[in-house]
């Protein structure tokens, strides 16, 4: 697969604004660009998908509006509503857990679908299966309860494109197949560590991961370079990229 990093420069400042990734595919490149912790935005053949819009509409504004809106999980760094008040979503159709759209009655979007752990939907062409996201062992007071959350596989293009949600070493994750790019959690105490995220990894093989939320408890952010390192050391493969998901931290 092929995947090159585009960067663009803030005008005439010669400062970072945004780290991308053009990933290949059978219809033209998926852009996906980091925005901050799990958002980011993907574009693809003319459509706009935001995932988990959080910290404000203003990181938003160089970016169409949305066509799709895919969100995780009711927790504010998930679903967020101030950020969603200020976006322009009159064209957009949310695609969510049930959790998540029972909260939204009041945001204007253009159709709202619930999809279930082990639902899927075809968008406009994008095949979209929700997976389950929980964290181990679970408790009546987990922080995030199987079926609650949904994690996804986006398949675009022909390619299938992983993204964990907030999930710890789960099963369902380790028998994951085909996966081409994998966006994986890393946050103690809500997800998993480092060493727990490598192994899953390892397992179930994608041909490049990105560490994402990996900002976890007091501000404190795991290790993704140790975390590259226990990947590569043991299946030089798999390709870790490491993105800038907290460019003002």
């Amino acid at each position: 697969m092929r995947i090159s990093i585009l960067l663009f420069l803030l005008c005439g400042s010669g400062l970072l604004k945004a780290q991308s990734e053009n990933i290949s595919t059978k219809k033209g490149d998926l852009t996906i660009t980091p925005i901050i912790h799990s958002t980011m935005v993907m574009q693809w053949n003319g459509r706009t998908i935001f995932l988990d819009p959080y910290g404000g509409a203003e990181k938003f504004e160089e970016f169409s509006p949305p066509d799709l809106v895919l969100i995780t999980d009711v927790h504010g760094d998930h679903l967020n509503q101030e950020t969603l008040a200020g976006l322009d979503l009159g064209k957009a159709t949310l695609i969510a857990p049930t959790a998540v759209t029972q909260k939204v009655e009041d945001l204007q979007f253009r159709k709202v679908r619930p999809l279930a752990n082990g639902e899927q939907i075809t968008w406009k062409g994008i095949k979209i299966e929700a997976l389950p996201m929980y964290n181990l062992p679970e408790t009546e007071d987990s922080r995030h309860p199987r079926g609650r959350g949904n994690g996804y596989v986006l398949t675009i293009g022909g390619k299938r494109v992983y993204l964990s949600g907030d999930t710890e070493d789960i099963p369902e994750m380790r028998a994951l197949e085909n996966i081409d790019a994998a966006f994986i959690c890393m946050n103690l105490p809500y997800t998993m560590d480092i060493e727990q995220a490598a192994g899953a990894v390892l397992d179930f093989q994608p041909n490049v991961v990105y560490p994402f939320h990996y900002r976890g408890g007091g501000g404190k952010f795991s290790d993704v370079e140790a975390f590259k390192k226990l990947v590569q050391s043991k299946n030089p493969d798999i390709e870790v990229r490491l993105l800038d998901w907290y460019p003002a931290e």
